[in-house]
């Protein structure tokens, strides 16, 4: 299925205009590229704290294995700017459109989205189910925090995941450390600020190394 659709101009203007200045805001340099960043100023463009790159997977339903899930990912667009993100993300088919089971990554440049990566493995991911009604609504909302570097402790975040299932949509964040117990809360307590998540929702956290002995990576989680 082609993941990938034009949508009307003025839905991409009207979303430009009411959140690019919100991004703006949140620049960041300290740890850019100075070559990057020079280069993009210079280009009248509006540069990010962290290149991104959006990861697509169509898993095939039954098979699970390693190399079979290694090889279903692909890589479809990287962007470092203001610009860039939005030309990405407007391009992008909707949640609702997806097949199912389906996997959209947002990580940053050099991560892959796999548990085995070097800055995942000794990571893992808190977890929100969302209706398949107001699930595209809290991952814009995330991606937005993302791209707009809004969370707190920044660096220690890998990327985000929207998994695509049958009766629900699943939204994951991925962090670098899961036995930083400080850490790990104050994300949780981040993405609910930055969300606006209500109360009744649950946040479940789960390390990659959990998921590597379960092969699983929505089951035996615990609740923070």
């Amino acid at each position: 299925m082609e993941i990938t659709e034009r949508r009307d101009d003025e839905i991409r203007d009207a979303k430009e205009s009411a959140n690019i200045d919100t991004i703006k805001s949140q620049y960041v340099t300290d740890s850019f590229s100075d070559e990057r960043y020079s280069r993009e100023l210079k280009d009248g463009l509006h540069p990010l704290r962290y290149k991104f790159a959006i990861w697509y997977t169509r898993r095939t339903p039954g098979v699970r294995s390693q190399t079979s899930y290694e090889d279903n990912i692909k890589k479809i667009v990287e962007f470092s700017t203001v610009e860039g993100f939005w030309a990405s993300y407007c391009h992008l088919a909707r949640s609702s459109l997806l097949p199912n089971p389906t996997d959209l990554h947002f990580f940053k440049d050099g991560i892959r989205p796999l548990w085995e990566d070097g800055a995942n493995c000794n990571g893992g991911k808190w977890i929100i189910r969302f209706s398949k009604v107001v699930s595209a609504r809290f991952w814009e909302d995330l991606l937005l925090a993302l791209v707009g570097d809004q969370l707190d402790d920044a660096e220690n975040i890998c990327g985000a995941v929207l998994s695509v299932r049958i009766n629900e949509d699943i939204i994951s964040v991925w962090n670098r450390n899961a036995s930083d117990h400080q850490a790990v809360m104050g994300l949780r307590d981040s993405i609910k600020r930055h969300l606006k998540l209500p109360h009744a929702y649950v946040m479940e956290y789960k390390p990659h190394d959990a998921s590597l002995r379960d092969n699983s990576s929505y089951r035996n989680t615990w609740r923070g």
